[in-house]
């Protein structure tokens, strides 16, 4: 039996603090098995999701935890390697308005009302081509539930974009 470790790791981005997740990793025995790493305004933060024998995830727990340090926060989350979720299908999402507070709590907001759920979330503000003004963009993957059909869907994003003045796009 194996257990799976997710590890969040948050701290002043340098060299080296890949490396060191991986040498704990390796020498526990861990599979590498899935990761999301980026630099965001200096800081390095990065999850990792490791696998390892049931009998080991105590250890590799430790060991990861011990990397924690003033400048280095590091969060652990255990659960059993074979857990599933349910089926949902994956769906596409590309979101573009003029940069202003609240677009990802009203665009989380109306995706969890229909039991949507945001598999991968990537923002960034970007200047216009030609007017230079600051755009927001959105590109994620959603996991939609299998009884909530495209259609309606895309009907009530549509209705989210005309309210926020945005443009949607579902693939």
């Amino acid at each position: 039996m194996a257990a799976s470790l997710v590890v969040t790791v948050v701290g002043p981005d340098r060299p080296g603090i890949v490396n060191r997740l991986s040498d704990v990793a390796q020498r526990l025995g861990a599979n590498w098995a899935g990761s999301r790493m980026a630099n965001l305004a200096g800081q390095f933060a990065g999850m990792v999701h490791f696998e390892v024998a049931d009998d080991r995830a105590d250890a590799l727990a430790g060991a990861l935890a011990a990397l924690e340090s003033p400048e280095l926060h590091v969060v652990i989350a255990r659960s059993a390697a074979g857990t599933k979720a349910p089926a949902m299908r994956r769906v596409r999402l590309e979101l573009v308005g003029h940069d202003r507070p609240g677009i990802v709590r009203d665009l989380s907001g109306s995706l969890a009302e229909r039991g949507v759920s945001i598999d991968e979330l990537e923002t960034h503000v970007a200047s216009a081509a030609m007017s230079g003004e600051s755009l927001f963009k959105v590109k994620a993957v959603l996991a939609v539930p299998d009884n909530l059909p495209n259609a309606e869907l895309r009907r009530g994003l549509e209705a989210l974009a005309n309210e926020m003045m945005v443009d949607v796009e579902l693939s």
